[in-house]
């Protein structure tokens, strides 16, 4: 009857450790074409918050596995998660840490810090690693509404990973996946310091173009599948999804600007 441990993951590592992901024995190889694999994230601090958004396709190879695999996610009520890499890995791996922050705030009677379900986050993927030196890595971006913050201005935060568990808090915005470099040379030019929540939006889903025009595995706006960015924000009043009608009527005005002037 007593509560035990604030984390569930240490819980599990000692009452069902073959349930945690890098817990799970392997032979002998190299398994990083075994699994579809999630690309581009990008997340951008604003005057509210934060936003982050997420293509829609997973690759095997030179294969397309998915078209619309949701990489984003909400943490908690403050805080958002995407992944790239292995995406059976990944988002189990997501699902587990929204376990955890819920277990947490249930044993502790207050939720972590954002500074800490960052640490949390780098925890989890350090248990992963040695299915990660085997090709089966998961990178995680995390960021939230610190509601500890002196002000609003100040409340959106960013937290970066690799895949030996480092964990670095980034300035403005920034992006994971094989079509990040694309994805930030487009925010380094749209992004501005103070940017509202709107704004933020349109630049994430033109960033991702951006990523889809020069990356063959991050996914483009798919007008013939119905098929957009899921991009999601986290502010004072919670972390939400931004509507799906929205994002369509936003990446078919970049697809339309972009028609009229294919290299802007």
């Amino acid at each position: 009857m007593t509560a035990g441990t604030s984390s569930f993951s240490e819980f599990l590592m000692q009452a069902a450790p073959e349930l945690l992901p890098g817990r799970r024995p392997l032979p002998p190889g190299d398994f990083t074409e075994m699994s579809a694999h999630a690309t581009t994230i990008v997340a951008l601090k604003t005057a509210e918050g934060v936003v982050m958004a997420g293509d829609r396709r997973a690759t095997s190879g030179n294969y397309i596995a998915s078209r619309d695999i949701e990489k984003v996610f909400p943490a908690d009520a403050y805080s958002l998660v995407g992944m790239a890499g292995t995406a059976g890995l990944g988002i189990e791996l997501i699902k587990l840490y929204q376990v955890e922050l819920e277990h947490y705030e249930k044993i502790e009677g207050a939720p972590l810090t954002l500074n800490g379900k960052a640490n949390r986050l780098a925890t989890m993927l350090r248990g992963n690693l040695g299915m990660a030196m085997q090709g089966l890595a998961v990178v995680p971006l995390f960021a939230g509404f610190d509601t500890d913050a002196p002000s609003v201005a100040e409340a959106g935060k960013i937290y970066s990973f690799d895949v030996v568990g480092g964990v670095y808090a980034e300035r403005d915005y920034d992006s994971i996946g094989s079509g990040s470099i694309f994805a930030k040379g487009s925010l380094k030019k749209r992004y501005r310091r103070g940017m509202s929540t709107d704004d933020a939006v349109k630049a994430a889903v033109e960033a991702l173009y951006d990523a889809a025009d020069d990356d063959s595995a991050t996914g483009g706006p798919d007008p013939i599948r119905d098929l957009y960015p899921i991009v999601m924000s986290a502010t004072a009043e919670g972390s939400k999804r931004v509507d799906e009608a929205t994002v369509a009527e936003l990446a078919r005005s970049v697809i339309a600007a972009r028609t009229e002037n294919p290299y802007g």
